[in-house]
């Protein structure tokens, strides 16, 4: 009986490990992003509802890896998520539209949502100019 009781005990204690590791691992609700190394002189911070997005998206619809070359590559489950910050900054030597943090989001953002907007007259609606991703109050 108490080596049964044992076996059940080790098995929760292992699924409940995997369920924390997984939701540890699924980022935070929501983030603010700003950029760091090439501030703004009017800075703009930008909400980002983190798991709002993860109800639809998949990780890799937003983040991507470098390899030891320093090439882009797709993200894949369990890959450590860098900063973009990391490689997108003046200077970097990456393509002007998105060599700073600041043209890698809009590009990444904004890319997506007037795809998302041009089929969803509700959101597109929402999504006028610079609203709601940078409110006035930040």
């Amino acid at each position: 009986m108490m080596k049964q009781f044992l076996v059940y005990l080790c098995a929760a204690l292992i699924i409940g490990a995997a369920g924390y590791s997984l939701a540890v691992d699924a980022g935070p609700d929501d983030m603010i992003l700003q950029a760091e190394k090439d501030k703004a002189k009017k800075p703009k911070p930008s909400v980002f509802p983190h798991k709002a997005h993860q109800a639809f998206a998949e990780c890799g619809d937003c983040h991507h890896g470098v390899d030891a070359d320093g090439n882009m590559v797709a993200y894949t489950e369990g890959m450590e998520v860098q900063k973009c910050e990391t490689c997108h900054y003046k200077g970097s030597g990456m393509p002007k539209k998105i060599e700073t943090y600041k043209g890698a989001a809009h590009e990444n953002c904004k890319g997506c949502h007037e795809q998302v907007a041009a089929e969803n007259a509700e959101l597109a609606a929402k999504w006028t100019k610079c609203m709601p991703c940078h409110p006035k109050d930040m």
